[in-house]
């Protein structure tokens, strides 16, 4: 379950570089509606791609998701300043964000063992 949550995560980050790399019009009102240029749109694509590739390598993983998390809570923060508490980008990055963490927590021992649900009896 851990690579699949993984997955989602990874394949939905690289949608959106890629959408923000080769497409940038796409998003151009999204983005000057949140107070960002337009032109930014392929700077924040290789931002989202560097974090999508450091969460899918095993060895860089963990700063991959801290990256990722940082990355979505800017965009769910973008949001709330502007008004829209509960909008769907906020629930899609609180979503990608829990599945990030859920996925890596299920697929590495090193964070369980270090963040650990439930203590060992005994």
């Amino acid at each position: 379950m851990g690579w699949v949550f993984s997955a989602i995560v990874i394949v939905a980050l690289a949608v959106d570089a890629a959408v923000d790399l080769f497409a940038p019009s796409m998003v151009s009102a999204e983005m000057e509606a949140t107070g960002f240029p337009a032109g930014q749109a392929t700077l924040l694509g290789l931002i989202i791609l560097v974090c999508a590739i450091l969460y899918a390598i095993p060895r860089t993983a963990i700063l991959g998701a801290i990256l990722t998390t940082g990355f979505l809570g800017g965009a769910i923060c973008v949001h709330f300043r502007l008004g829209e508490v509960w909008s769907p980008p906020q629930l899609i990055s609180l979503l990608l964000g829990i599945l990030a963490w859920g996925g890596l927590y299920l697929r590495d021992e090193r964070l369980r063992s270090l963040l650990p649900i439930r203590s060992p009896i005994g």
